[in-house]
């Protein structure tokens, strides 16, 4: 399995470097220079190793060996990278893809399923969408221990103790 760790935005400036939005919560590791990235763009799949890294803006701007000009940097829009997950027993977080199809459980009995998750501003909203017996209905559930106890991922379950209201909304 593979997981997207950014995204080509534009190229920047006239040697090659591109403008990168980082989708990885360890940057640093992914995109240290001298890394190996696999990006695919289409029927497209390229291996490109960092040359130089550095943060501007929000994004990194990142050269590599293989792109000498803008020209060639121009091409790399919209080129997606990938990676496998980075394994680390003292991570006690989810992945994004972890939690999507994950079973809600509320007072021991089945409400849901998670759909999605997105970040807005430095927050984790798990995109759910509620049995027909509730309405059938889209929620929005913040991922915050207070209202998400529980994720047992063998189980497949995502165990929920909403506040009065959240799901009604």
């Amino acid at each position: 399995m593979e997981l997207q760790i950014g995204r080509v935005i534009k190229s920047h400036g006239i040697r090659g470097e591109v403008s990168v939005d980082i989708t990885t919560d360890d940057p640093a590791t992914r995109f240290a220079v001298g890394e190996v990235l696999t990006g695919r763009h289409g029927n497209r799949e390229l291996h490109l190793t960092i040359a130089s890294v550095r943060p501007h803006q929000g994004r990194l701007l990142i050269s590599f060996e293989e792109i000498p000009d803008r020209t060639a940097a121009d091409t790399l829009r919209g080129l997606k990278f990938f990676a496998a997950p980075l394994d680390d027993a003292d991570d006690d977080g989810f992945y994004d893809h972890e939690l999507e199809g994950l079973t809600l459980i509320e007072g021991g009995r089945r409400i849901g399923t998670v759909t999605g998750v997105i970040h807005p501003a430095g927050r984790t909203i798990l995109e759910a969408r509620l049995d027909d017996s509730l309405g059938a209905k889209d929620v929005m559930i913040p991922f915050v221990y207070e209202i998400v106890p529980d994720v047992d991922l063998d189980a497949g379950t995502a165990t929920i103790t909403p506040p009065p209201g959240l799901l009604d909304l």
